[in-house]
């Protein structure tokens, strides 16, 4: 399988005032600086259009529920990726409440159900 965490680049994160860098790009960053989880591709986005959550991050896979987190930080770079190797991991994408990071747990603006392609008649 194949998972993408997408990262929001121009998330402004909790600031009233517009930072340069953005609190997306740091975040980006700091995720890009780190090893990721095998099958885990990290891809920078323009918006996800979750402004007033902070930072925004999505987890997307074949097949799979995604997620779409928010009020994440660069400091929160490590726990964002275990949780993207245990979407990864997770066949449906879907993880028990109590296995996820804390983050995942408190932080999940929204769960979407998997594209389904209709059979062909």
């Amino acid at each position: 399988m194949a998972t993408t965490l997408h990262v929001c680049t121009t998330c402004r994160g909790t600031a009233a005032a517009d930072l340069t860098p953005r609190p997306g790009e740091s975040l980006h960053a700091a995720l890009s600086a780190l090893p990721c989880p095998e099958g885990v591709t990290v891809v920078p986005v323009e918006c996800l259009s979750a402004c007033t959550q902070g930072c925004a991050v999505a987890l997307s896979g074949p097949g799979k529920w995604s997620y779409v987190y928010g009020r994440l930080e660069a400091q929160d770079a490590e726990t964002i990726l275990s949780g993207a190797g245990q979407f990864e991991a997770a066949a449906t994408g879907l993880i028990p409440w109590r296995e996820r990071p804390e983050i995942f747990r408190k932080q999940c603006l929204a769960r979407i159900p998997p594209h389904i392609i209709p059979p062909q008649e």
